[in-house]
C-alpha cells in the first residue's frame, strides 16, 4: 500500500489518478396521500422531483446524533482556501447530475459509522454536507421513521461486498472498471483491491476536479493521510454514450483478456435505452475473452416516472434481461433483503421490507395505493466457457 502525499499526474490515463462515482442517485423521502411508504430516487433539483424544495435521502431508523462528530471532523478538512474555492466552482458550474455525486459523498461521510470512506467529506463539500445534516436532524427531532442517508449506505455496502466477493472468486488480480466514476474513493478504501488495477471512467472535467480537490485537501495540515489500497488507479476521460468508450478504455491499459469486474452504480437509468443496452451488450461481449462480473443497479418503470426528463432506462426484470444478452447467471436483490440490509434497516415498519415482500409484478401498493418504485441490485457473470449465444 502507498500513502499519497504528492500531487497526482494531471495527464489522463496515468497511474495514481483520482476519480470514482458519478451518475449517482440521491434517494428522497416523499409523502403521497399521507403515506410514509412511498420512496423515490433522484439526483436533480427539477421541480417535478422536488420535495418541499429540498432533496432527501430515504432511510430507515434514526441516526441518534451520529452525524455530529462526522460533520465537525470533515469541516476541518474543508477549511483550506483551495478546497473551498474548488467547491465554489462545483456549485457554480456543475449541473444537478454531476452535483449528485457530491450529495452521495455527503451521505457516506455522515454515515461513517457504517461506511468507511475517509475522502467522502472533502469530496462532498460544505453545501451538501450541511444540507443533509440539517435534514437528518430535523427528521430525527420530528420522530420520522425514515431519516436521510441510510439507503446510500446500504447501496454502497452492497457494492463493496460484491466487489470483494468477486475479487476473491475470480482469483489472481482482476481488473475493476468503474463506469460513471465521480466522488467514490473505492481505490483508497477497499483493501481487497490491493492486487487490482482500477479504471475509473467519466467526463474529463469531473475527473480533473476530483483530482484537484483531493490534492488541495491532502496538501493541507488538516487532512488525514489517504492510502492507496488498489495496486494502481487509472482514470479514463470518456462518455459511455459514445460508441468509442471501450476503445478509449483499452488505450488506457484495459486488457480484454484479463478477468474483469464491471461496476455500474447509479448510472444506467440516466441513459436512454439505446445507450444503456449498448453498454450492457459491450460488457457482455467481453465474456468471449475472459471471466466477466457485472455489478449494477436498475430502476423499475415506476421509479423512472419520478422524473421523465432525468431518468430513461428501466427494466422490471433485469435478472431476465442479462441472461438474454449473454450472461449465464444473474442474482437480484432489493434494499432490505438479507444481503442488502447490513443491520441498518431495523424499524419494524420500514418501507423497504414492505415493498420487497410484494410481488415484483405488483405495480400499486394495495396498502396505500402508491406506485411500487423499486431499485434492483444485480450481480451477473459470464465466462468463455459459457455457451449462451450473444
Amino acid at each position: 500500500m502507498r500513502t499519497l502525499y504528492m500531487r497526482p499526474a494531471r495527464t489522463l490515463c496515468g497511474r495514481s489518478r483520482l476519480a470514482a462515482q458519478r451518475y449517482l442517485f440521491v434517494p428522497t423521502k416523499a409523502e403521497a396521500a399521507g403515506s410514509h411508504q412511498l420512496w423515490s430516487i433522484m439526483s436533480s433539483r427539477e421541480e417535478d422531483v422536488r420535495v418541499n424544495g429540498d432533496h432527501q435521502l430515504v432511510s430507515d431508523g434514526g441516526v441518534n446524533g451520529e452525524g455530529e462528530e462526522e460533520l465537525e471532523a470533515v469541516m476541518e478538512q474543508l477549511a483550506p482556501e483551495g478546497v473551498r474555492a474548488l467547491h465554489a466552482r462545483v456549485e457554480a458550474e456543475w449541473g444537478p447530475v454531476l452535483q449528485s455525486a457530491c450529495q452521495t459523498a455527503a451521505a457516506r461521510a455522515l454515515w461513517a459509522s457504517a461506511v468507511r470512506d475517509p475522502a467522502a467529506g472533502v469530496l462532498a463539500g460544505e453545501k451538501h454536507l450541511r444540507g443533509l445534516h440539517d435534514k437528518m436532524r430535523r427528521d430525527e427531532r420530528a420522530g420520522a421513521r425514515e431519516v436521510p442517508g441510510v439507503m446510500i449506505a446500504v447501496r454502497t455496502l452492497w457494492f463493496d461486498a460484491r466487489i470483494e466477493a468477486a475479487v476473491g472468486n475470480l482469483g489472481g488480480a482482476p481488473q475493476v472498471v468503474l463506469l460513471g466514476a465521480g466522488m467514490d474513493a473505492r481505490a483508497y478504501r477497499l483493501s481487497c483491491l490491493k492486487e487490482c488495477t482500477v479504471f475509473e471512467l467519466d467526463f474529463s472535467e469531473l475527473l480533473e476536479m476530483k483530482s484537484d480537490i483531493l490534492h488541495e485537501a491532502i496538501s493541507s495540515a488538516n487532512h488525514q493521510k489517504l492510502t492507496m489500497m488498489a495496486k494502481s488507479l487509472i482514470r479514463v476521460p470518456a462518455d459511455i454514450r459514445d460508441v468509442g468508450w471501450m476503445t478509449k478504455l483499452q488505450s488506457c491499459g484495459y486488457v480484454p483478456e484479463r478477468n474483469t469486474i464491471w461496476v455500474l452504480e447509479g448510472i444506467l437509468y440516466y441513459l436512454h435505452h439505446v445507450h444503456a443496452m449498448q453498454v450492457l451488450e459491450t460488457i457482455a461481449a467481453c465474456r468471449a475473452s475472459a471471466c466477466t462480473v457485472l455489478l449494477a443497479d436498475f430502476m423499475n418503470k415506476n421509479a423512472t416516472a419520478l422524473s421523465q426528463t432525468m431518468y430513461h432506462f428501466y427494466h422490471d426484470s433485469p435478472d431476465l434481461l442479462l441472461p438474454s444478452i449473454g450472461f449465464s447467471q444473474a442474482m437480484l436483490s432489493q434494499i432490505g433483503d438479507p444481503q442488502a440490509h447490513f443491520g441498518l434497516l431495523n424499524h419494524p415498519q420500514n418501507m423497504f421490507d414492505k415493498l420487497r415482500r410484494l410481488p415484483r409484478s405488483m405495480e400499486i401498493n394495495p396498502e396505500d395505493g402508491t406506485p411500487c418504485r423499486r431499485l434492483y441490485l444485480v450481480e451477473a457473470s459470464a465466462s468463455p466457457d459459457d455457451h449462451t449465444v450473444l
